[in-house]
């Protein structure tokens, strides 16, 4: 009698090293190939080159701050402040009798961590087109507001731990409690007061393919009485944190004081920054035109087998279609994905010199948002790559392939330029050149879509490149 032997099914095995080999083959075809491999190295050396040009016509021109801390840049933290020192848990009321300064004027109280630019706060202001909004923070948003509040009108913010609440009322006897926040790092010893400011008077002109901004610093005056802190701090005097170096003139910021009537004048915002420069998404320009090469040699990877009627070879040797489009698509892709990686990196390291020799700060690699903005360029890159594979296949031909993509990707962010910026947001939202707000590391104005959901636009016009190219591919002869 014969032991039976167990039979252990091989096509699953089969399979994966069949698309093993498959992947190795048409990796080999690749790198073998001169010019793609060129076209590759040329998309660094051209993403890299536009960055060190980039970099030293924007250290050239003074754009950049010179600041030793890039984000500063990106916040406003002026106007006028008038303060006590607030020991623990306590009370500021004041009563804000009259307002100059346009609609988006601001004064109320506010408590803060510290006189130094950047600290965490809580704001409790008056706005004459806006009514009255709690904000910390610097950005946008907060509680309250709504329809315009008269003056006179009240104002309370009470700090218990490092949470603070702002209260408003009409009479100072029945408070409205507005919102509430939660200060992260709030010290002990506090500050809190009165404060005044508003936002400059931007005028922001745009044409096809460029986009001006300019501006003029605005001022605002307020008068505030009934002013109170609670636990009073015998002997402490008031002081002033005003912005520096403010255009010419009285109403530039101060404050006087006259009996219980205090008046304060200062000018600028506290609150985001919405037309700071994205030093990042700057550096990282060159991709737009580094990109060329990789579309060319991602379209030519395929279209050069429909050509020479190597394609029949290819799939009489692998019937199935769709693993041969997989396999030139993941090549294509992790070739460009490490390319990416090489251009965003070297664009980043090679310029940070070239700015800070000319005296702007670059921005640190290590932050979160600029690190995503690096790492997502050479993802970018990766999926770009996919994207054209897939429209090779449906089309079929080298140089109407190379057009649409490039055409896809770059014509949506220049005819954005020249459109009202509803239209321009919706234009850069629907279209796969959504893609590129991966890169943004800035809230800016003008932003149409977040980062990862602009990323996830051009996977899904890949997928549907694909899915596309999978049908035709079994309908069509090589």
């Amino acid at each position: 009698m014969t032991a039976a032997t167990s039979y252990r099914s091989t096509v699953q095995a089969e399979a994966r090293d069949g698309f093993g080999r498959l992947l190795l083959a048409e990796w080999t075809k690749f790198r073998t190939v001169p010019r793609w491999v060129l076209a590759v190295v040329a998309s660094v050396a051209l993403t890299v080159l536009v960055a060190l040009l980039t970099a030293a016509g924007s250290a050239s021109s003074g754009t950049g701050e010179g600041t030793a801390d890039p984000a500063r840049s990106e916040i406003f933290d002026m106007g006028h402040f008038t303060y006590r020192p607030l020991a623990g848990d306590g009370t500021v009321v004041a009563r804000v009798t009259s307002q100059e300064g346009g609609a988006r004027a601001k004064a109320g109280l506010m408590i803060r961590g510290s006189a130094e630019r950047g600290t965490p706060y809580a704001a409790l202001a008056v706005t004459p087109g806006d009514g009255v909004r709690l904000q910390t923070g610097y950005r946008d948003g907060g509680a309250g507001g709504g329809a315009a509040a008269p003056l006179p009108r009240w104002l309370r913010l009470t700090r218990s731990g490092t949470t603070v609440t702002g209260y408003e009322s009409a009479d100072g006897r029945g408070w409205r409690r507005v919102g509430s926040v939660r200060l992260a790092g709030l010290p002990r010893s506090a500050l809190a007061g009165m404060f005044v400011a508003a936002p400059d008077d931007v005028v922001v002109e745009r044409r096809f393919g460029s986009e001006s901004i300019s501006g003029e610093p605005a001022d605002t005056t307020a008068t505030f009485d009934r002013v109170s802190t609670a636990p009073a701090q015998p002997g402490a005097a008031w002081r002033d944190r005003g912005a520096p170096g403010g255009p010419a003139g009285p109403a530039t910021g101060g404050r006087t004081m006259s009996g219980g009537t205090f008046t304060l004048s200062g000018y600028g915002d506290i609150g985001p920054n919405e037309f700071a420069d994205d030093l990042t998404k700057t550096v990282l320009t060159g991709v737009l035109i580094g990109q060329t090469a990789i579309v060319a040699a991602a379209v030519l990877f395929v279209t050069a087998e429909y050509r020479r009627r190597m394609l029949r070879t290819t799939f009489a040797a692998s019937p199935r279609r769709g693993r041969v489009l997989a396999a030139k698509a993941i090549v294509a892709g992790l070739v460009s994905l490490a390319a990416g990686l090489a251009a965003s990196f070297g664009a980043m390291l090679l310029a940070g010199p070239v700015l800070r020799s000319n005296g702007v700060a670059p921005p640190p690699l290590w932050d979160a948002a600029v690190l995503r903005a690096v790492l997502g360029t050479g993802a970018l890159l990766g999926v770009i790559a996919v994207f054209a594979v897939a429209v090779a296949v449906i089309v079929r031909r080298s140089a109407p392939a190379i057009t649409m993509v490039l055409l896809l990707l770059l014509v949506p962010q220049i005819v954005a330029t020249g459109l009202p910026l509803s239209a321009a947001r919706w234009l850069e939202r629907l279209t796969p050149a959504a893609g590129f707000a991966i890169q943004q590391t800035v809230t800016r104005f003008d932003r149409a879509i977040g980062p990862w959901t602009g990323f996830g636009v051009l996977c899904g016009y890949t997928a549907l490149a694909l899915a596309a190219a999978v049908f035709l591919l079994g309908r069509r002869d090589a």
